[in-house]
This record gives structure tokens, sequence and C-alpha cells, in this order.
């Protein structure tokens, strides 16, 4: 069965955690320092990791990204604050997914069931790359570009735009795009994808002067040639 590392300094939370994943047949490691959660996630033998944002030693922000600089091992974000600005901050290092305190550990589990299955059956056929026009995403380097001058868009940025260019002419749903580029089925608000989709706006359709992602009020978004 799985290894998880639980990264949490409330102690009474961190104990729970490990009680019910213990129940599920999963293995356990904890930490309250973001350190030795660090060290933990690079040295040890682990499968997931649950990491706390607001951590003494380095927080969780800076745990994720240092983890990712090394590894892609799945990363669960918790935060107390239910703000957009966290999740798109945990996301942007690296995070496959963040769950808002206080959660339900029906969901949590279900979230790490399919963190794992994902890391299992990485065996998706890649194409070289996408174009749309101008626009060409590279898909073994994760580069975008336009024209000749390379796009500087983040982690999620780039996956949200692949998605997208992958299912060009169809009217994509926010939950659908969580559902896909976030890889877990999404129980709250949808607001992270507008903020993604004004990030690209901003870099592509506002900078060159182009209308590439279309709003289909009521619907989502498409791409359409």
């Amino acid at each position: 069965m799985a290894r998880i590392l639980i990264v949490e300094d409330e102690l009474k939370i961190a104990r729970f955690l490990e009680l019910e994943l213990k129940h599920e047949g999963y293995d356990v490691l904890i930490t309250g320092d973001g350190r030795q959660g660090l060290s933990m996630a690079l040295n040890e033998d682990v499968d997931l990791v649950i990491l706390d944002i607001m951590l003494p030693g380095i927080n969780g922000i800076e745990v994720c990204r240092r983890i990712r600089q090394e590894s892609q091992i799945p990363i669960i974000m918790l935060t107390a604050k239910d703000d957009v600005t966290d999740k798109v901050a945990g996301l942007d290092t690296g995070a496959d997914d963040y769950m808002t305190k206080p959660f339900a550990i029906e969901e949590l589990l279900a979230r790490i069931r399919v963190a794992l299955n994902r890391k299992q059956n990485k065996k998706e056929p890649k194409l070289e790359s996408l174009r749309h026009g101008e626009l060409k995403l590279n898909l073994s380097s994760h580069s975008a570009f336009y024209g000749d001058e390379e796009l500087s868009l983040t982690k999620k940025e780039y996956e949200l735009l692949e998605y997208m260019l992958k299912n060009k002419n169809i009217v994509l749903s926010r939950e659908q795009m969580l559902n896909n580029v976030w890889d877990y089925e999404y129980f709250g608000d949808t607001n992270v994808v507008d903020v993604y989709i004004r990030y690209l706006r901003q870099k592509i359709d506002e900078k060159y002067g182009i209308h590439l992602i279309s709003t289909v009020r009521g619907v989502g978004y498409i791409i359409k040639d």
C-alpha cells in the first residue's frame, strides 16, 4: 500500500489524519516542521505528501517549490484560508491539489486516490506540439511560443492552455477544466478557473492583439478555429 507523508504542525489534525489513513491501509509518516518535511519527502520512499501551508521552519509553499525541483511526487496542500491567492500560489509551485480546512475526510481520501491513480497511470501517448495560428506549444519541453517569442507561463497556465488546445472547438465548462487540469473532482466554487483564464488573456490575447479564448455565457470557455 502507498506511503503518505503528512507535514502538519497542528498535532490534533496530524493525529486525526494518521488514524484515518492507517484505517484505510496506508503507511503514514508525520512531521510538523517544514525543513524536516522537505527532507523526508526527498529522502524517504514516499508516494504522496499532504502539506500544510503554515509551517515552522519553511512554509508549505516553499517546501512544495523545492520538492518540485527534484521530484514529481503528488502533493496535496492544506490551507486554513479559503483564499484564491493561497490556492493559486500552491498550484503554481507545483501542488496537484489543495484542501481548505475544515474538510471532510471522505473528500480528502477521494483526492488521495485520484492523485495516486494519476501517478500510476501516466502512460498517455504524447504529441510533439500543438499549433493554433501563431501560437505553438512544445509538449516535450512544456514551453509555449507566439511566433518566435517564448511566453512566460506558469505550470498551471501552460497546462490549462494545453488542455484547451487539445479540445479546440469544444466548449469546456469550468468543472471540466478543474477535473482535467487539476486532476480531481472539485466540490467548491470554480473561480480559480476564471483567474487563470484572465492570466492567459493578459499574456496572449491582450499582448498580441488577438482573440484566442472566447467566453460562452453560462457554460464555460472555448478556443475555436
